[in-house]
């Protein structure tokens, strides 16, 4: 087996409710994503990854599926789908569906007709008796709850839930599990989709309900996390339906290292094609994300190169739907947003892997401004909120958390234009807009030769027409406290990728001012022997480092 996807692809990722709203509800639409496809293609990217818009009650923002085959009515209707996936085609980009595979709604079919009684949806769900009035077993859950709730009406009975109480988890012993799931992706693959984001997709296999070794976060881990059963099943949806249909699928994995990771995509293992993970993303926490401390460029560097020289193929990002915005983690910002988001925009066209740009990135859009708890909607903030209470955590340090942590920081809606509703909406938002959009939009970035778009842009297009940043090997150079640099390599020639990750200015180190001739600069003008706050800068060498 290869790669299912060229690997001089860039994808965008929109999440749905938050793009652009066209009917004045206040929600992002499909139809505000087909208004949006000539910004999207003139960015250069090849692929648009959808958060979902299955039909669902919303409890965690679509990922609470209620029909895996019908589209949420806020966001439009199967002919609006349809009508994006060709529009979508015609300009060259084909449209990625998340797949949300571990757990359904509450509210689906398949759950409902559980709790009637019919022992056939009975078993497409984990659904246990107590112990001695206890629980069914110890473990945790991601979202601070109790992982298990009441089933129905009985006294004894309950199920899992390793996320919200309305997402019941769905029992992967069962092979009728498998088929339907094999029937969703069947569905949506032959309205044209070319691929999958596939959500938690690790956990999904629980080998034993055993009580698990008590830890400080997730107790039962060992039972489910990259289970055995877990690898058979990717083997057999990529072999008997991604393959036929050439499509690629990406896997979220959580708590995964390298050795698991290259379990779940090394090609000869017919799994998936690239995944994700979070260790880049926690160079500025302790323990858990919830505990904050200043982010460590040279951590960062150090993660990054750990998983470049570790996997084959990188699914390769810094901010997505649940994640603070990469550049607000930067504590020496300041007034540096615009040459801070150039330089990510140099970063991630230079690694090796697939590239996932996030909706607002382009731009450089910062962590949301919330005043307090009010103004969020997120699930997952209002229960650690509330466990951090019922910890005693003094509301002001809990606050603080939640602003800092809060996956509303990413999810605040898009940045069009300085005009009322930033050219998101004409009604009342769902989500606060961050009150930068008067000067952080797409509409005044659109006429900066020197901004963050034109930027993203001229990466993008640097990125899909050079073999090297295409295909090339990655090469560690140089990992200081503030610089970063790279070498991507490929059939004797080669590229220096040299990154000041910092707002101040600073040296450019001995090591690489030998590297050939320069190419690209996030600045119009710099020293040539210093690097100025959060300057991105790609040399050409005519040999190797």
């Amino acid at each position: 087996m290869s790669l299912n996807i060229a690997k001089d692809a860039v994808i965008y990722q929109i999440y749905p409710r938050s793009y652009r709203d066209t009917d004045g509800d206040g929600l992002g639409d499909i139809r505000g994503i087909i208004e949006s496809l000539d910004h999207i293609a003139a960015l250069g990217v090849t692929h648009i990854w959808l958060s979902p818009v299955y039909q669902s009650p919303d409890d965690d923002n679509g990922y609470d599926i209620a029909d895996y085959k019908a589209i949420q009515p806020a966001f439009g209707t199967m002919e609006d789908f349809d009508e994006l996936v060709a529009q979508a085609k015609k300009r060259g980009i084909g449209i990625v569906m998340d797949l949300v595979i571990n757990h359904t709604s509450d509210e689906h079919e398949w759950f409902r007709r559980a709790l009637a009684g019919e022992d056939k949806y009975r078993n497409y769900y984990i659904i246990r008796k107590g112990k001695g009035g206890k629980l069914p077993n110890n473990w945790g859950n991601f979202f601070a709850e109790c992982p298990w709730a009441k089933f129905g009406d009985s006294e004894d009975e309950y199920y899992l839930h390793l996320f919200s109480k309305k997402q019941p988890d769905l029992n992967w012993h069962n092979p009728d599990v498998l088929e339907e799931v094999k029937d969703i992706m069947r569905f949506w693959l032959d309205r044209g989709v070319v691929g999958f984001r596939c959500d938690v997709i690790n956990v999904i296999y629980k080998s034993s309900l055993e009580n698990g070794k008590r830890q400080l976060v997730l107790t039962g881990r060992e039972h489910f996390l990259s289970q055995e059963g877990c690898h058979k099943i990717l083997q057999e949806l990529r072999r008997e339906v991604l393959e036929p249909y050439g499509a690629f699928a990406v896997g979220e994995t959580v708590f995964v290292d390298t050795k698991k990771a290259h379990d779940l995509c090394d090609v000869a293992r017919g799994e998936l094609d690239m995944i994700f993970y979070f260790e880049h993303m926690e160079c500025d926490q302790v323990f858990v994300k919830l505990f904050k401390t200043r982010l460590s460029p040279r951590k960062v560097m150090k993660t990054l190169t750990k998983w470049q020289t570790a996997l084959e193929w990188n699914a390769c990002y810094f901010e997505n739907h649940d994640q603070p915005r990469f550049i607000s983690r930067f504590h020496d910002l300041g007034n540096y947003r615009t040459e801070a988001s150039r330089m990510m925009a140099g970063l991630l066209m230079t690694l090796r892997g697939t590239p996932f740009v996030f909706e607002g990135q382009e731009i450089g859009m910062t962590n949301g401004d919330f005043k307090d708890l009010s103004e969020v909607e997120d699930i997952e903030s209002h229960n650690i909120y509330a466990m951090a209470k019922r910890l005693g955590i003094p509301k002001r340090i809990r606050w603080k958390m939640i602003r800092r942590t809060s996956r509303d920081n990413a999810r605040t809606p898009m940045q069009w234009s300085g005009e009322e509703g930033a050219g998101f909406t004409a009604g009342t938002p769902w989500l606060k807009i961050n009150r930068n959009y008067t000067e952080v939009n797409v509409a005044t970035e659109s006429v900066r030769e020197d901004g963050v778009l034109a930027f993203w842009k001229k990466m993008i297009a640097l990125r899909k027409t050079d073999r090297v940043l295409a295909e090339g090997d990655f090469r560690p150079l140089y990992e200081g406290k503030r610089v970063y640099a790279f070498e991507r390599v490929l059939d004797g020639r080669s590229l220096i990728s040299v990154c000041n990750m910092s707002g101040k200015a600073v040296r450019l180190p001995k090591t690489l001012k030998d590297c050939g001739k320069q190419v690209v600069s996030s600045y119009s003008e710099s020293p040539v022997d210093r690097l100025m706050p959060f300057e991105f800068r790609l040399y050409e060498s005519e040999g190797e480092k």
